[in-house]
């Protein structure tokens, strides 16, 4: 039994280093009829573009979600989640200042994080009419790639104490089996 667990943890092993060291993805591509903005506080790091659109939230985040959830080394699918946050939290994960209805983050584990801001004008006062053309949100993207060899080193670090915790988890279980053979036989 022993040797299975060793042979499962060690390909197990080999997989996640394996996903680690796959390359960034890049950044993902805006939707066909979306209009990227100019603003000054949009364009001041390539790594945040804002963009806008007519598409739902839903919409968007389906966009996002199938460009992020593969890997452009090969094609290969990652694991990839879904985040929500509230509004409020816009103006210390995106950019302070910034307005939102909606947050979320797509995030592939001991990875990267892309987060999509979403706001959509309530009120006729904060309609969004730019390049003569009304819209219906303006959505701002915000990619946070992972350096290589520190997600690296976290994930080698994460297998040796996982195989620590397996380790004593073992001798935990082997020590409660022999008490409880001492005690049935009292």
């Amino acid at each position: 039994m022993k040797i299975i667990v060793k042979y499962v943890y060690f390909i197990f092993s080999l997989i996640f280093l394996l996903y680690l060291l796959l390359p960034n993805p890049n950044f993902p591509e805006a939707s066909r009829d979306a209009l990227q903005s100019n603003e000054p506080a949009d364009t001041e790091t390539p790594l945040r573009r804002a963009y806008f659109t007519n598409y739902s939230r839903e919409e968007v985040v389906k966009h996002y979600l199938e460009q992020f959830s593969k890997n452009s080394f090969k094609n290969l699918p990652l694991i990839t989640y879904r985040l929500n946050y509230p509004p409020e939290e816009a103006q210390s994960i995106i950019r302070d200042q910034t307005r939102s209805t909606f947050l979320e983050e797509i995030v592939h584990p001991f990875r990267e994080s892309l987060y999509i801001n979403g706001f959509e004008p309530k009120d006729e006062k904060d309609a969004i009419f730019i390049a003569g053309k009304f819209w219906r949100q303006k959505i701002i993207v915000r990619y946070v790639p992972s350096n290589l060899w520190l997600r690296f080193s976290i994930g080698v670090i994460s297998l040796f104490l996982f195989s620590l915790i397996l380790r004593e988890w073992s001798k935990l279980m082997t020590k409660l089996k022999r008490r409880a053979k001492i005690w049935t036989f009292r």
